[in-house]
C-alpha cells in the first residue's frame, strides 16, 4: 500500500455510523489520563494528546508563548530536521494536527489502524513531543513571520476588538493575555525549550483515542507517546478571574462598520448551570435567524447583517459575549437594541414556543457532532481534559430535553449581570 493511497484512503472513509459512544478511561503507568473509544467499524484511529498548556499560562510579557512553542514541535526533533520530518508523514500517510487554546496545547493524529502504518505514525509522533529540537534558524524564521502577522491583525477592527475584549474582560487574568509583536520580540529559543520542559509533561497530558484498537494496544500507545516526555512536577493551573468591572471601550478606526462586542465572564466547564445557559442562549442569540437579537437587530431595524450571542465555556469562568458589526452611524442605536433585547429576556425568559424550538434544534443537530470518527474524538477529547461525566455524550439530550423555562430564567438571572458587562465598539464612529 503505496502512500498516496493511504492518505486518499484517510480523507474518503465514510462517516462513522455511531449509535452509542461508550467511554473506557484510566490512568496509564506514566501519569497521563487516557480516554478510549474502542470501534472497529473503520480501520482507522484517531487520537489526540492534550496538555495543560494553553495561552493562560504565558508569562504577560511573553504572550504567545505557548502558541509559539506547540508550533515548533515539529521544526525538527531528535536526528530529524522539519524536511525530514515532513517527509516521514507522507510517507506514513498519517494525518497530524496541532492547537493551542486558553487552556490546551496539544497534538492530533489520524492513521490507519495496521500495525506497520499505525506504528510507524505514533513512534513520528513521541518523536516530536519528546525531542524537539527548536532549531535556531527556524526559530527565527518562524518569530520574525508572527511578528509579522500580529502587527497585520492589528490593523484589522475584527482583531482589534478581540484583543480589547479579552482584556476588558479579564484586566488582571491570564485569560486577557494576548501575543503582541512586542512580547513575541521577547521570546527566546531558551523560553521555548523551558516551557516545553515545564507544560509538556506525563502529568499534564490527556490522551483521547477513538478508533479500530483494543484497550490492550490503546494503552501501549499512550504509554509510547508518554513515557519519554519531560520529567517535572509542575502543578500550575489557572485561578479564577476576578469580578469583572463595566465599562465601555471605543477605538477609533478608519473602517466603514463598527465592530461590536459586550459581555463578561460566565460560565466554566461542568457548570450545573451549562445546559439552561445553552438552551436559553439558542433563543436569545445562538439560534439563527429564530433568535431574538437577529430578529430585533436585524429582520425589524436592518442595523446588522448577523448579530449573535454564545457562551464559552473553559477551565474557569470563560466569556459570555454578543458581537455584531453595523455601520458606524448607527452603532449607538444597534448597541442600544441589543441591550435591550437582552434585558428583556432576562426578565421574560423564553416563550414555550421559543423552547420547544430550541430543543428541537439542539437535540436534531446533536446527532451531527457525532457522526464521524474525529468528530467523536474531538467531544470526547473535551470530555477528558475537562473531566466531564463518562456517560456526556449520552446524557446531552437528555439534559436539554430536561431544561425548563423557570431554570432559564433564574440561570441567567443569576450568571448575565448587564449591569457587570464589558462593552468595545471599533470603528470610524468610535
Amino acid at each position: 500500500m503505496n502512500r498516496f493511497f493511504i492518505a486518499a484512503l484517510l480523507c474518503l472513509l465514510p462517516p462513522l455510523a455511531q449509535a452509542g459512544v461508550i467511554i473506557q478511561n484510566w490512568v496509564a503507568a506514566s501519569g497521563a489520563r487516557v480516554y478510549f473509544v474502542e470501534s472497529h467499524d473503520l480501520p482507522i484511529v484517531d487520537l489526540s494528546i492534550d496538555f495543560a498548556a494553553g495561552t493562560a499560562y504565558d508569562s504577560a510579557d511573553k504572550a504567545g508563548l505557548a502558541a509559539f512553542t506547540r508550533g515548533l514541535l515539529d521544526a525538527g526533533a531528535g536526528n530529524l530536521d522539519e524536511e525530514a520530518i515532513a517527509e516521514k508523514q507522507v510517507d506514513t500517510g498519517a494525518q497530524l494536527g496541532g492547537h493551542t487554546d486558553l487552556d490546551r496545547s496539544g497534538v492530533s493524529l489520524r492513521t490507519l489502524s495496521s500495525a506497520r502504518e499505525r506504528d510507524a505514525a505514533v513512534d513520528l509522533v513521541r518523536l516530536l513531543l519528546a525531542q524537539p529540537t527548536f532549531p535556531q534558524a527556524v526559530f527565527e524564521r518562524e518569530k520574525g513571520r508572527s511578528i509579522a502577522a500580529i502587527k497585520e491583525s492589528e490593523t484589522q477592527p475584527a482583531s482589534i476588538a478581540a484583543k480589547r475584549f479579552a482584556r476588558g474582560l479579564y484586566p488582571t487574568h491570564p485569560y486577557g493575555q494576548t501575543a503582541t509583536a512586542e512580547s513575541v520580540g521577547r521570546i527566546s529559543r531558551d523560553d521555548v525549550a523551558k516551557f516545553h520542559r515545564s507544560f509538556f509533561t506525563a502529568s499534564r497530558a490527556v490522551v483521547a483515542i477513538v478508533g479500530d484498537l483494543t484497550r490492550a494496544e490503546a494503552d501501549a500507545i499512550v504509554l509510547r507517546l508518554t513515557e519519554g516526555l519531560p520529567k517535572s512536577d509542575n502543578s500550575a493551573v489557572i485561578a479564577p478571574p476576578a469580578a469583572p468591572r463595566a465599562e465601555t471601550i471605543r477605538v477609533s478606526h478608519p473602517s466603514q462598520q463598527s465592530h461590536i462586542q459586550v459581555g463578561m465572564p460566565v460560565l466554566k466547564r461542568g457548570d450545573p448551570d451549562f445546559f439552561p445557559l445553552v438552551v436559553g442562549n439558542y433563543v436569545l442569540g445562538g439560534g439563527g435567524f429564530v433568535s431574538r437579537l437577529m430578529k430585533e437587530v436585524r429582520e425589524k431595524r436592518g442595523f446588522a447583517y448577523s448579530v449573535a450571542s454564545y457562551f464559552q465555556p473553559q477551565q474557569v469562568e470563560g466569556p459570555f459575549q454578543i458581537g455584531l458589526q453595523t455601520k458606524n452611524e448607527q452603532a449607538d442605536e444597534a448597541l442600544k437594541v441589543a441591550r435591550e433585547t437582552l434585558e428583556s429576556f432576562l426578565k421574560q425568559g423564553p416563550t414555550e414556543d421559543e423552547l420547544r424550538g430550541a430543543k428541537q434544534n439542539i437535540t436534531d443537530g446533536f446527532v451531527l457532532r457525532l457522526d464521524s470518527n474525529r468528530k467523536i474524538l474531538d467531544q470526547v477529547a473535551v470530555i477528558a481534559f475537562y473531566q466531564l461525566p463518562l456517560t456526556y455524550l449520552d446524557d446531552y439530550t437528555r439534559q436539554v430535553e430536561k431544561v425548563t423555562a423557570q431554570q432559564i430564567r433564574e440561570a441567567f438571572s443569576r450568571r448575565v449581570r448587564p449591569g457587570d458587562m464589558v462593552t468595545v465598539v471599533v470603528g470610524g464612529g468610535a
